[in-house]
């Protein structure tokens, strides 16, 4: 199989395809949507933060990709119908999605479980386990509806070497890890659905810097030295893979 580390990507590997990608104001997700734009995808770029949203959908639209859409949403905040709408007008604009990417999380509180913050604990869950949950709930029709769909979970380090002080991140990242191999499963009777989690490794982004603050950031790769993995799991190179976790680096 292609080692997605070193993968090379065709320039029109996701041609008139539509990708999904939360998390797509910064970081990863904005080097991902990027190079998913550059390599022909239509992107819809899911954040909470407009104004960062509609600087990427600049970015893209200088480079003279395909013109993205922008999908605002908090998923701290909404509820079951936000999702069912936001669904619903991705069918109307669409018709289908190609590929979903998982990519929007937070940190929360690294602490002792005797000490930490219950409602940090309930967030942090939230934002990493349950709103992929409702989201990919929500857009598996869509998803059906594509020839050759995918769905991307993120992954972490700590789910291979749990230690202490992670608090709810290293659980949700479990958690997550556990929902990406169930769906999987679920899903091994239409195999044109793959459904995988990517661990990204150590990049240069803000969360990384709020979960190190004394790590020099200048000796980490930035995100868009990580994205191969991401479209190798997007386009058709990765037909019949599932159920893994693959390593950017």
């Amino acid at each position: 199989m292609i080692d997605p580390r070193t993968y090379q990507p065709a320039a029109n590997l996701l041609t008139d395809r539509v990708i999904l990608i939360t998390g797509a104001s910064d970081g990863i997700g904005k080097a991902v949507a990027q190079a998913a734009a550059a390599h022909g995808a239509t992107v819809l770029l899911h954040g909470r933060n407009v104004k960062k949203l509609e600087a990427v959908y600049d970015s893209i639209v200088a480079a003279k990709r395909p013109r993205p859409s922008i999908v605002p949403l908090d998923f701290e905040k909404a509820g079951p119908e936000e999702y069912e709408k936001l669904a619903s007008a991705l069918e109307q604009e669409f018709g289908r999605l190609d590929a979903l990417l998982h990519n929007a999380g937070m940190l929360g509180e690294r602490a002792p479980i005797e000490h930490h913050d219950i409602p940090k604990w309930m967030r942090t869950m939230h934002v990493n386990v349950t709103a992929p949950f409702i989201l990919t709930r929500y857009c598996l029709p869509l998803l059906k509806r594509s020839a050759d769909p995918s769905i991307v979970f993120t992954s972490s380090g700590v789910v291979a070497r749990p230690r202490a002080y992670w608090g709810a991140y290293l659980a949700s990242k479990w958690a997550s890890d556990g929902l990406m191999r169930m769906l999987a499963d679920e899903l091994e009777n239409r195999p044109t659905i793959r459904v995988n989690s990517i661990d990204p490794g150590k990049v240069r982004t803000k969360m990384r810097l709020q979960a190190y603050p004394a790590e020099d950031p200048e000796t980490l790769p930035q995100p868009e030295a990580i994205v191969g993995p991401y479209l190798f799991l997007f386009g058709p190179d990765s037909r019949g893979v599932s159920g893994q976790t693959f390593a950017c680096q």
